[in-house]
């Protein structure tokens, strides 16, 4: 029988406190994320790591010291394993590669290697590409591969921003919270709340707001609901550099003036981590209340919502058979000319 690997990327998270400044080490010595010369770029992410630990420590305190997304991906893993099982047709693993921590990618690649498969199919958890993000998971994979002679047929998974499995599992979690908040869409607004990015990594063509659009205007039409008040804002900026916005906290600032409630919903983050369970759920709560906001409501992330999973084999499956790296409309591009880092434009694998 065939042998399917399948690996999930995603960025990672400390398993504890003492992993925190070198998790976040890693992460700003991207070249993808910084892209300064290797020595500068070293130096600068030890200034900023060492900057960010005490602060970082501080908001893991509140998940036990740990992140919970290592733990939530594997349920995510076993759910997808399940789900492409049933196929039939060939044995199927699935795999994690963190991009930041562990298990970090050179770690995967020789459990892959091990594992002997005569295919490879590498999925984001990151619905909507970005070079900072899908592009930094592939070329990390790219190139421990080619180190550990991993020469096995691979497709990669670009994107998928209006996959009808997660635009499905996004309305029915946000229908849920608007449930919940108990007073029909009247006097609420939504906001879709995703990771934002500096301007000038938008500027050289990434393709991230464009897709993070894409997945708010589906959800709305998938909710049906007459009228919605919604707005995309984007959080989690960090350093001098201007980001896209609007921003997150100045999104609640306007609803506190406009006397609106709130339900926000984290569409670029596909499990809970610090940027949902602390950013969003303390510190912006926080500021919600603060501000006079009428009322706060929070949207949990998709995890392994069954509608999700079932988009995550689907994708899986049409891969297989597909000619390009494929995303949400395999046999198309969706992104416009002017996004030149859109992942086909070149290929990924």
């Amino acid at each position: 029988m065939a042998r399917l690997a399948v690996v999930l990327f995603n960025l990672g998270g400390p398993d504890r406190p003492e992993a925190i400044r070198p998790f976040l080490f890693n992460l700003f010595n991207d070249p993808a994320i910084i892209g300064a010369p290797s020595l500068i770029r070293w130096m600068i992410a030890w200034l900023i790591s060492t900057r960010r630990a005490p602060v970082a420590k501080h908001i893991y305190a509140h998940l036990g010291g740990r992140s919970p997304l290592l733990d939530l991906t594997r349920s995510q893993a076993e759910a997808l394993r399940k789900a492409l099982a049933v196929d039939g047709d060939r044995d199927v693993e699935v795999f994690i590669a963190m991009r930041y921590w562990h298990p970090l990618t050179e770690q995967t690649v020789a459990k892959v290697k091990a594992w002997a498969p005569d295919r490879v199919v590498l999925l984001p958890l990151y619905p909507q590409f970005s070079t900072t993000t899908t592009a930094s998971s592939m070329t990390a994979w790219k190139r421990a591969a080619a180190e550990a002679g991993l020469g096995v047929p691979t497709s990669a998974i670009c994107c998928y921003p209006t996959e009808d499995g997660l635009i499905q599992a996004q309305a029915d979690l946000l229908r849920r919270s608007l449930a919940e908040a108990g007073q029909g869409t009247a006097g609420l607004r939504v906001l879709f709340s995703a990771h934002g990015l500096p301007k000038s990594v938008v500027e050289r063509g990434d393709p991230y707001p464009l897709h993070v659009e894409m997945t708010a205007r589906a959800i709305v039409e998938q909710l049906a609901v007459p009228d919605l008040d919604w707005q995309i804002c984007y959080q989690s900026r960090v350093g001098p550099l201007e980001w896209i916005g609007p921003s997150t906290d100045a999104e609640i600032r306007r609803a506190a003036r406009d006397g609106v409630a709130l339900v926000v919903q984290p569409i670029a983050f596909v499990s809970e981590h610090s940027e949902t369970l602390v950013e969003l759920d303390i510190e912006y709560a926080r500021v919600a209340k603060e501000l006079g906001v009428p009322a706060y409501h929070r949207v949990p992330a998709v995890g392994d919502h069954p509608a999700f999973i079932h988009a995550l084999a689907d994708l899986v499956r049409r891969s297989l058979v597909a000619e390009c790296n494929p995303c949400s409309h395999i046999d198309r591009r969706i992104c416009p000319s002017n996004a030149i880092r859109c992942a086909q434009g070149g290929g990924l694998v």
